[in-house]
């Protein structure tokens, strides 16, 4: 008896009548069941959120920003979401409303944009008052438990385009504020360099004040020995004063009579000057005639001489002789000499006269004068005593400049060494001035100044600074199409687990034949993988072509599932075969361990560590991973060694059914009377 006998005649028993062929179909048709309907009903869920009923509740009252404008998010994020229509919104008046709707089923959900929505997004503008601004999301898990994963989603998206919008336009503001402090640092640099060249022109006036300073401290110093000697002069000048004062006193009280007495002199030097002059007079005129007799005496003479030469008496030379002897005679006479002398009198007498008349003037004047004379010493005698007085005012005054020059000389000293000080500090301060407007220059080239393009681009970039760049290698096209390799797979075990309960592992016709215990094995999986070949089949062509999941590579794929059914379908029948009725039970448990083991919805990394040795060891992670890769496009490097590994399923499920060949040849009470028959 050959493989494909045995695999015949048991298909023939299982088509031999009418319901058997039913029996057949509809179990040829638990995959689609299974598979393409559960992905027929979640394809595209995503996008048939807007049949959802989502409660929205807007009491944004707006803000204004601080450029003064208006900004209404609350009515803007209303409006997109609206437009959107990935729910179906339902405007209401008030929060208690919305809440009240989602309590009662009535909404899914409810968004509320509460009244500080539009202020608090404009608040980061002010340091002191910036707050957050809230979208308040009201789920209830009772409508549905996903709904809430799906609203969060929503609200983040929500979020992120409110927050980049926001932050936009902040981060432009801050760069515009950038930029005004860039001007402003370059107009700080510039007067900070006005102020280096201030500080220093103060230093050099400090210099200049400190070295003046210093001769002021000296010419203090100086003052203040003159102020001793003036004290000194001061304390001298008062004993002078007295001194004065006192002989002024007596002078006046010698002078009371010298007017009177004055007057006197004055009198008798007239009296002394006309008689001088009558003196004058009467000596000039006994010159005068004395000078008339001498005259006539020598006239007479020479008339004598004439009369004896013209008588012939002498000649004329003796006439001349004794008129030259006269001469002679009379210039030596004692007469001549008394001439002589009362002429040199009369001279004196003239100076004499002249000199009492000077003296008579002059006593006039002096006797006119000596009233005035007498008032100035009595003046001068009333002023000594007001300089007395004043002197030892002075002296007093004098002492009190004397302690203030000591002031001023102490002062000059810490004067001279605050200006000392000053010089120093604005030494300083100039190289510290420089230094700041150097610093002040070369930070305002640190500080940025970016145009309006560069301030559109890095706003953007801050209000959003990470983007994500999204590089699928392999890409599922829809919700559905993610479920795909998942659901397939498992649509597959169920399918054949549905055949074990209509088909023989082993039929007692092939136990009873001398038929070689493998060929017995694989005559008994074959109808298995008939059926199993046609439930793949048609499960692949209609998710291909009813639900369009447009694989990346449909006849790969369409193989992969053919491997996938010789190698589920040799395990379990092979199991099934071995163990009888409590087989199926462990072909249940198979199927939940890989269920919940194999990553078809959430990695299988996360699952916890023992399942991960049930992953390595059960085949549907393989396929469902495999599965992926085809459909998707993904690297097809691993389909190879999957494919290798089914085959190793298949030869282990097949070596199962040998071993329950040679079990079941062998009959016993319990064959022909099971304990449980499921």
């Amino acid at each position: 008896m050959t493989v494909l006998r045995l695999a015949r005649s048991e298909l023939k028993r299982m088509t031999g009548g009418l319901l058997p062929k039913l029996t057949i179909l509809a179990l040829i048709m638990v995959p689609l069941l299974y598979g393409a309907v559960y992905l027929y009903a979640n394809w595209n869920p995503y996008g048939n959120l807007n049949q959802i009923d989502a409660a929205l509740v807007v009491e944004d009252s707006g803000a204004t920003s601080g450029d003064g404008t208006r900004l209404q998010a609350g009515n803007d994020v209303a409006e997109g979401l609206i437009a959107g229509h990935v729910f179906n919104w339902q405007q209401v008046s008030s929060a208690d409303e919305a809440e009240a709707g989602v309590s009662s089923g009535r909404y899914a959900f409810a968004l509320k944009i509460p009244q500080d929505f539009s202020a608090n997004l404009v608040s980061p503008g002010s340091f002191d008052s910036a707050s957050q601004a809230m979208l308040n999301v009201t789920t209830n898990d009772a409508n549905n438990y996903l709904l809430s994963t799906i609203v969060d989603k929503l609200t983040t998206s929500v979020h992120t385009t409110v927050a980049k919008e926001v932050g936009e336009e902040t981060a432009n503001q801050l760069l515009t504020g950038f930029g005004t402090i860039h001007a402003q640092m370059l107009k700080a640099g510039d007067g900070a360099g006005q102020l280096a060249g201030g500080v220093a022109t103060l230093r050099d006036g400090a210099g200049t004040l400190h070295a003046g300073t210093t001769e002021l401290s000296a010419g203090a110093a100086e003052l203040y020995d003159g102020q001793l000697k003036l004290r000194d002069g001061a304390n001298q000048l008062t004993d002078g004063a007295g001194q004065l004062s006192s002989g002024l006193t007596v002078l006046k009280d010698k002078t009371t009579t010298l007017p009177t007495d004055a007057q006197t002199l004055a009198n008798g030097a007239a009296q002394v000057a006309a008689g001088n002059a009558q003196l004058n007079t009467k000596v000039h005129n006994v010159v005068t005639q004395l000078d008339a007799a001498d005259q006539g005496l020598r006239a007479r003479v020479i008339e004598s001489n004439a009369r004896l030469v013209a008588a012939g008496a002498i000649t004329q030379a003796q006439a001349d002789k004794i008129l030259a002897d006269f001469d002679s005679v009379a210039a030596s006479s004692p007469v001549a000499a008394a001439k002589s002398a009362i002429q040199a009198d009369a001279a004196q007498i003239q100076q004499l006269s002249d000199g009492a008349g000077a003296v008579s003037v002059g006593a006039a004047q002096l006797a006119a004068g000596m009233p005035a004379l007498k008032e100035a010493v009595a003046q001068a005698s009333g002023g000594a005593d007001k300089l007395h007085t004043g002197a030892a005012t002075l002296v007093t005054g004098q002492q009190s400049a004397l302690d203030g020059a000591g002031r001023l000389a102490q002062g000059a000293k810490t004067v001279d060494a605050g200006a000392g000080q000053l010089e120093s500090g604005a030494g300083t301060a100039a190289d510290g001035s420089r230094t700041l407007a150097d610093e002040i220059n070369r930070g305002a080239g640190q500080v940025p100044n970016p145009s309006d393009a560069q301030k559109d681009s890095l706003s953007q970039v801050i209000a959003d600074p990470v983007a994500v760049s999204n590089i699928s290698q392999a890409k599922a096209d829809s919700y559905g199409a993610g479920l795909a390799p998942f659901f397939l797979t498992l649509a597959l075990w169920i399918g054949i687990f549905m055949l074990i309960q209509a088909m023989r592992p082993i039929t007692q016709r092939a136990l009873a034949s001398n038929a070689p215990d493998w060929k017995i094995a694989v005559g008994g999986w074959l109808p298995f993988l008939a059926v199993s070949a046609v439930q793949a089949t048609l499960l692949t062509l209609v998710v291909d072509l009813s639900l369009g999941l447009n694989p990346a590579h449909p006849v790969l794929m369409w193989l992969f599932m053919l491997a996938a059914a010789m190698a589920f379908s040799a395990i379990i029948q092979g199991v099934v075969a071995l163990l009888g009725s409590p087989g199926k039970l462990v072909v249940l448990i198979l199927l939940v361990l890989q269920l919940v083991s194999s990553g078809g919805t959430f990695p299988w990394q996360t699952t916890p560590q023992p399942l991960h040795v049930v992953h390595e060891v059960l085949p549907m992670g393989y396929v469902v991973t495999g599965m992926r890769h085809l459909i998707y496009g993904a690297d097809l490097s691993m389909i190879m060694p999957t494919a290798l590994g089914l085959l190793g399923y298949t030869l282990l499920g097949t070596v199962m059914s040998t071993l329950a060949v040679r079990k079941h040849k062998y009959w016993t009470l319990k064959t022909l009377k099971p304990e449980i028959a499921v």
